[in-house]
């Protein structure tokens, strides 16, 4: 029985790396939005939607490693030389999962960078728009009072 729960534990691994690697995948796809000065809002937030799921699948798959860790704990303490294979299994996966996390991390930094980038190119054209908008008013402002002719008056008076 303990067996299986340990092949079970082992495949919660492999499903986590997998869910990594999407993230990764996910990240680079953001990377290549937050670069291109054309890209769509609604496409990063597809991403952004997209991560968070992986990020809710990344927390079921802990919860239920953790969970199937508690109930074997005992027994791979016990009969480490038993279970030699899968802990050496496990081992490689966490290492897999390791440098995976810090990749992401990595990116995740660099992402923010260029977001914060973007938002301040944004700020920056949305303050031109507006200058530009309120010279265009002044000058409107300023050629329709051409226009007009102050009332004047006229001495009629010989």
């Amino acid at each position: 029985m303990e067996q299986t729960y340990v092949d079970i534990m082992i495949q919660s691994l492999k499903k986590k790396i997998k869910v990594l690697e999407e993230i990764k995948r996910v990240n680079v796809v953001q990377k290549e939005l937050l670069e291109n000065d054309r890209a769509d809002v609604d496409d990063f937030d597809v991403t952004v939607e997209a991560k968070s799921k992986l990020i809710e699948q990344m927390e079921q798959l802990d919860s239920g490693f953790d969970k199937l860790f508690e109930r074997v704990r005992e027994e791979l303490q016990a009969n480490k030389p038993a279970y030699t294979n899968q802990i050496k299994e496990m081992q490689t996966c966490i290492r897999k999962i390791t440098d995976l996390s810090m990749e992401i991390q990595s990116q995740e930094a660099k992402n923010k960078d260029l977001m914060t980038q973007k938002f301040v190119s944004v700020r920056q054209k949305a303050k031109v728009v507006r200058t530009n908008s309120k010279a265009a008013s002044q000058y409107y402002k300023n050629m329709m009072q051409l226009n007009v002719v102050d009332p004047q008056f006229m001495d009629n008076k010989k």
